[in-house]
């Protein structure tokens, strides 16, 4: 059986110089729009909006105003169009999203990551048009941008890390409590109060100040303190310490397994248990935040030169920093909410 219509999806294409010219001159010949659709093989609403865009007023030899379509007028309107409707590249189009990235990413301490940026501009101006993060580390990486990949340190030293633990775990000794006895409502992150963690040293001598971090594994809220050597001795005294100033903060926290922490069984209050030796993903989230301290507190320096009040900007810029792993809430906001309940 024939077909009576063709299926055959007709393209659009914009009416050529050429086809203006036939419109003028059907025009003057006195035909009609319908007409000249069918000799052009065009819509008539095609015909109509053209006949619009090309129509001027003039006058005659009378002075009296009278209208008439030009085919040079039209195509010269239409190359006008053109040239404004064109995309003018997402530098343009998100002027306002790529102006306040710049001045997020420079700020020290920094706090918000590109990826933790494009959620709360979002957030803040759903009118607005932002790009992903993916196109803005393009756009970083190809030098579009006022911002170099030296702004995002984590970036620069970010290298493809293997699978293979290599270390064994056979005859090595543990602390005290091994990480195996830890219940899965810890492991699972089920509740808040539940915390890991370790020593960020600057210079590694004994004599050095170091960095003790604590991070809740559910919040990711991070405790930051400053301690004048990594002796046994003083680090039990002042997780002690820190554990008394922050009464209903801590149920559990798991340590590395290294000879700094060999008398925190002694601690009064909270669980301490031991990851096994070489295995730091066991406290994955503490030694992600100790990578992050380090744009703030490179390897090598001294922590000499850091008062307690840069400690406390970098502390407080970790638990201001939106995470895609909270759902881009903060965790300064999370343990408001942990600690109300």
């Amino acid at each position: 059986m024939t077909q009576s219509k063709n299926s055959t999806t007709k393209h659009y294409q914009q009416l050529t110089p050429e086809e203006r010219g036939e419109i003028q001159a059907y025009l003057n010949a006195g035909e009609s729009q319908a007409e000249i659709a069918r000799r052009l093989d065009r819509s008539r609403s095609t015909i109509s909006r053209e006949i619009r865009r090309g129509t001027v007023q003039q006058r005659n030899s009378d002075y009296l105003f009278f209208t008439e379509y030009f085919a040079d007028t039209s195509q010269i309107r239409h190359e006008k169009a053109r040239q404004n409707c064109r995309f003018r590249g997402l530098e343009e189009a998100c002027w306002l999203f790529f102006k306040m990235l710049k001045t997020v990413l420079k700020r020290r301490p920094r706090i918000d990551s590109v990826d933790g940026f494009v959620h709360t501009f979002k957030q803040a101006h759903p009118d607005k048009p932002c790009p992903s993060t993916p196109t803005v580390y393009r756009y970083i990486g190809q030098g579009r941008l006022d911002i170099k990949n030296i702004d995002l340190p984590a970036k620069v030293r970010r290298h493809v890390k293997s699978n293979r633990h290599n270390h064994s775990r056979k005859n090595k000794r543990l602390a005290g409590t091994s990480i195996d006895e830890r219940p899965d409502t810890i492991n699972n992150r089920e509740r808040f109060g539940d915390w890991e963690g370790d020593l960020v040293k600057g210079k590694r001598q004994a004599s050095e100040p170091a960095l003790m971090t604590l991070t809740e594994r559910r919040t990711r809220y991070e405790i930051i303190v400053k301690i004048p050597n990594y002796h046994a001795d003083t680090c039990l005294k002042e997780l002690q310490a820190t554990i008394d100033q922050h009464p209903g903060y801590f149920k559990t926290i798991t340590f590395d397994n290294g000879s700094e922490f060999k008398l925190l069984d002694q601690i009064q209050g909270p669980q301490i248990y031991f990851a096994h030796p070489y295995s730091p993903w066991e406290r994955g989230s503490n030694e992600n935040q100790n990578g992050l301290i380090r744009e703030y507190i490179p390897k090598g320096l001294s922590l000499h030169g850091f008062s307690d009040d840069d400690i406390a900007k970098v502390q407080e810029a970790l638990n201001q920093k939106h995470r895609m792993t909270l759902g881009y809430a903060n965790a300064a906001e999370l343990i408001e909410a942990a600690l109300a309940s």
